[in-house]
């Protein structure tokens, strides 16, 4: 068998690898344009904010080493400019000679990857703009952070990998503003969690200007001075272009395959319309897992395992590749943002009925050293109470949270299955009652109609307005409300009707809840908890 694999780094080498473990015999050969074939794409970052201090350590494999290490033919700097499905070739041009070569395949894999969005504005080529794709990217700016060239930062775009730049700059000494044109950073997060971090990361010294449309650069003697939106001009001498990635594919647009907006379409064995061609990595278009619909998900993570896949079903297993749920995680400046699954915008743009809660808990016992909390958003569908997916916000683990989600949605499990598991519990790693089970009892709680609550995103859209402000947070903390101590309220609370609406405000929720039940027992009939209390939300009486 002869199988060709265009493209290296993460989909294409673990394709290439898994294949020649599965057959010493099998001919197979990797062509790749670049000079690196394996390298840590997510690593990226972190080596420009110099955690990762050595360059090396960037570089998985050389084509070497790959070669020497799984029997795999490499050559790079050839890049692939036409495919002929009917001979089963491919046309590929070697970028050091210019000389073109045709090979010839039995099985063909497409991991091309995919490639920075440039927009065709002006002074992008100036000196002082950078993408971070590759190592070279990120070797580049780093030696430009140590020559002292790099003060003051504009990022284009609030993903994850311009989130995590502007952390590793800001901790290299560097000014860093971030702008985008989406209405809020974090795409995959609800409206209120994307602005809790906003907030957070203004309060660190990074702002971010959402709405925010890049309209060029311009610069002096050769290098960036400013950045020209269509709002505002914002001096910088460096310009980081993380706008989104779009696949490298442009050579396929006659080759007859199925295609949506560049990517490559691929059914549950990862393979084309055409049977002897796969796709994977950051150029196919795969499916959601939760929903049956088509996705991309250009992840690392997800690229692994498509390759491995991928190379079973090409030998021989019955194997399939389930999906992704659209989980993500990242470090930002003393915050750890994670997600997966639907959140409550996408569940109700579909159609489900879905409830929400968003609490704040702590993320370990309170008394453990460097014990801190969790904002957790949790969304499940009504009637089946089945889970729908997660958010979590705090500077510990939040991983912990969101991969426990993910196994649960797998199973479609319902917050019934999930209040009483036997999680991990010790004071260095967790509460008694593990946090995201304390989420699950609280968002039971609202379902079941023991918590009468509002959401922080109702608070904003005025659900509030019309009720009185009763603070009960361990000590007065909403100028201008009435502070009640709970431990206190043993009847009528002076200056607040029985029938009379109320608000009721704590620093994180719990305390409110607790107020709500005893205040429910001496017949106070329409009070409102508001979820996160005022740490997530800025109350005003």
């Amino acid at each position: 068998m002869k199988v060709l694999i265009i493209g290296g780094v993460a989909a294409g080498t673990k394709t290439a690898a898994k294949l020649k473990r599965e057959h010493r015999d099998y001919e197979v050969t990797i062509l790749t344009k670049g000079e690196d074939i394996s390298y840590a794409g997510c690593g990226l970052p972190y080596y420009v904010g110099d955690v990762i201090h050595d360059r090396a350590e960037l570089i998985v494999n050389t084509p070497e080493s790959f070669s020497n290490l799984t029997g795999v033919v490499v050559k790079n700097r050839t890049e692939v400019t036409a495919l002929d499905r009917e001979k089963k070739t491919v046309l590929a041009k070697d970028l050091a000679t210019g000389e073109e070569t045709e090979y010839a395949y039995d099985k063909l894999v497409i991991a091309v990857g995919a490639d920075p969005v440039k927009p065709p504005l002006p002074g992008l080529d100036l000196e002082g703009v950078y993408f971070m794709r590759t190592p070279a990217d990120a070797i580049t700016l780093r030696d430009a952070v140590e020559a002292g060239k790099v003060k003051r930062v504009v990022i284009v775009g609030g993903g994850f990998i311009g989130l995590e730049l502007a952390e590793n700059l800001q901790a290299q000494g560097a000014k860093v503003s971030i702008i985008d044109m989406a209405p809020q950073v974090l795409p995959g997060f609800d409206p209120e969690l994307a602005e809790y971090v906003e907030n957070h990361l203004a309060d660190r010294g990074i702002m971010a200007f959402t709405g925010t449309k890049l309209a060029g650069v311009e610069g002096e003697n050769g290098h960036v001075t400013k950045v020209l939106t269509e709002k505002r001009g914002m001096k910088a001498d460096t310009v980081i272009l993380s706008m989104g990635i779009r696949p490298n594919t442009a050579f396929l647009a006659d080759s007859g395959l199925e295609m949506f907006k560049g990517t490559i379409c691929v059914d549950e064995h990862l393979q084309t319309n055409d049977p002897d061609i796969y796709a994977v990595g950051d150029c196919a278009f795969t499916r959601n897992r939760q929903t049956g619909n088509k996705a991309w998900s250009p992840l690392g993570s997800s690229a692994n395992m498509e390759g491995r896949v991928a190379a079973r079903v090409i030998a021989g297993e019955d194997v399939t590749y389930t999906g992704v749920f659209g989980t993500s995680i990242a470090q930002l400046p003393g915050l750890n943002v994670g997600r997966t699954g639907l959140t409550e915008t996408a569940a109700k743009d579909m159609g489900i009925d879905a409830e929400s809660v968003v609490l704040i808990t702590d993320d370990k016992a309170h008394y453990y050293p460097g014990a801190s909390t969790f904002i957790i958003k949790l969304i499940a569908e009504k009637g089946t109470k089945k889970l729908l997916g997660v958010q979590v916000l705090g500077a510990g683990a939040v991983d912990k949270v969101v991969d426990i989600c993910v196994m649960a949605i797998a199973m479609n499990a319902t917050l019934n299955d999930m209040e009483s598991l036997d999680f991990a519990y010790a004071p260095p790693f967790s509460t008694a009652i593990h946090p995201l089970v304390n989420a699950v009892n609280v968002l039971l709680n609202k379902m079941d109609g023991r918590l009468a609550s509002i959401t922080p995103a109702e608070y904003k859209a005025g659900a509030a307005e019309g009720y009185k402000v009763m603070d009960v947070s361990l000590s007065p903390s909403i100028d201008g409300a009435p502070y009640i101590d709970l431990t206190k309220i043993n009847g009528e609370v002076p200056g607040f009707g029985k029938d009379e609406k109320i608000l009721v405000v704590c620093n994180k929720g719990k305390r409110a809840y607790l107020t709500q039940n005893r205040l429910k027992y001496y017949g106070y009939t329409n009070t409102v908890v508001l979820e996160g209390g005022n740490i997530f939300t800025d109350v005003k009486a």
